[in-house]
């Protein structure tokens, strides 16, 4: 994707944009945004943490551009589960309770110059 100077936009930017783009698109779907880039103190990690109605969400968000050879759930491996897991337990910590309906979720972002970003909601990933 190019920016409006015609430069190329680098993957930190795709990436941020993404998450703008799934942090949208839950509140559309009635969610609430609870954090965004949340870490832990433990070196774990969420894109996204939402409520939907009392089910906590913890959101992975992968952004590719169309075409894209991997799909964004096939980058979502045990390391990568290993880091939301731990950010989600700190998370759950803070609450004090677990004793509350949760899942991890992966929104997968396809961008294309031109068009509208489209999502895809992968419910209880991992």
């Amino acid at each position: 994707m190019a920016g409006p100077d015609g430069k190329t936009r680098d993957r930190i930017w795709l990436g941020n944009y993404g998450e703008r783009v799934a942090a949208a698109w839950l509140r559309s779907q009635g969610c609430r945004i609870l954090a965004r880039n949340y870490r832990s103190p433990r070196k774990g990690e969420v894109d996204i943490i939402a409520r939907d109605g009392r089910l906590l969400l913890f959101v992975e968000v992968k952004t590719r551009q169309a075409g894209s050879r991997i799909r964004g759930l096939d980058a979502v491996g045990k390391d990568k589960q290993a880091l939301i897991e731990r950010g989600a337990n700190s998370w759950l910590k803070r609450l004090g309770t677990r004793n509350l309906p949760w899942r991890f979720d992966v929104i997968e972002v396809s961008v294309e110059e031109g068009r509208k970003p489209r999502v895809n909601r992968v419910k209880d990933a991992f």
